[in-house]
């Protein structure tokens, strides 16, 4: 017994420093779960739960908790929940606001919770260390997200999720617009709608802001999205799109992925055909809007003269 007490503990040592746990499927197999990197060839993880003798759930849940408790020893953390009032990011966006707040306390506030051996903030820090940016943290994929040690579908959907909340107020913002009545209001009313999402896309895309009588937005269309560096647009489905919405006027928006907004010759024919096809059906449009990489990147056919 003591000679099988002495491996257990050998064990839970070896897989506290790799932060190594055990877990039980919803089909009752047993099996490890690596946190930190750490790969097991089949015949390894299979020795060590024989090893273990894991044979149910209540066996599994303590040998896991032995094992966090050993590995706080060689890794301490204190939990946010255990942390000073002062130093807890909730209690600081409460007392303080928000914009007191640095990124990794209010990444930290979104994810919640840490992981294993560390906090919610240690883990926010990671995230930010990896990505740099939250632009760059926007433009990953959820998959890419979740390669990250301690970060799993669910908290990688929380992030895309405040993000997107960010990118939806500034919508919400232009939706205010009442009226476009220059050229610098429509690169301002197309920069914050469309920006957030087409600053990072990888395609071209074509877009269509329709607007009523009095110059006000009244509907969003995306005519078309392309490949790399070309969108393909046919005039005829602009034509329709203002025709069956009872456009007055029209503004035209697409991305350049490379960043580079002066207009193609492509560029140039295409607005040219669509602005002579809206002629027909006296449709106006009121400005061909190129938007790059950042906020101030842009190029306006109308300011430019080319409308």
């Amino acid at each position: 017994m003591k000679k099988d007490s002495k491996k257990e503990k050998e064990l839970i040592s070896f897989l506290a420093e790799k932060r190594i746990y055990p877990f039980v499927s919803k089909t009752g197999k047993v099996y490890l779960r690596c946190m930190k990197g750490t790969f097991l060839s089949e015949a390894e993880e299979e020795e060590i739960l024989k090893a273990l003798d894991i044979k149910n759930s209540s066996k599994c849940k303590r040998v896991r908790e032995n094992i966090k408790k050993e590995s706080a020893k060689i890794n301490p953390h204190i939990p946010v929940k255990k942390w000073v009032k002062e130093e807890r990011p909730r209690e600081l966006l409460v007392k303080y606001g928000s914009k007191s707040l640095s990124l990794s306390k209010l990444l930290a506030i979104i994810l919640r919770t840490g992981s294993f051996g560390e906090s919610a903030e240690e883990l926010a820090r990671k995230i930010l260390n990896r990505f740099k940016t939250l632009r760059n943290l926007d433009s990953a994929t959820i998959e890419e997200i979740c390669t990250i040690e301690g970060i799993g579908i669910a908290k990688a959907t929380q992030i895309k999720a405040a993000l997107e909340l960010g990118k939806r107020l500034m919508q919400e913002s232009a939706q205010t617009t009442r009226k476009i009545k220059s050229p610098r209001e429509a690169v301002q009313y197309v920069s914050e709608y469309f920006s957030p999402y087409l600053r990072d896309s990888k395609n071209e895309c074509f877009m269509i802001v329709l607007l009523d009588i009095k110059n006000k937005p009244i509907k969003h269309i995306e005519i078309s999205k392309g490949s790399v560096n070309a969108s393909i647009v046919d005039p005829k489905d602009v034509i329709k799109e203002a025709t069956l919405n009872s456009a007055s006027s029209i503004i035209l928006v697409h991305n350049h992925p490379s960043g580079e907004t002066d207009p193609s010759e492509e560029d140039v024919k295409i607005t040219s055909q669509i602005v002579k096809a809206c002629e027909l059906v006296n449709v106006k449009v009121l400005d061909h809007i190129i938007l790059g990489k950042n906020h101030e990147d842009y190029f306006s056919f109308a300011t430019n003269k080319l409308i």
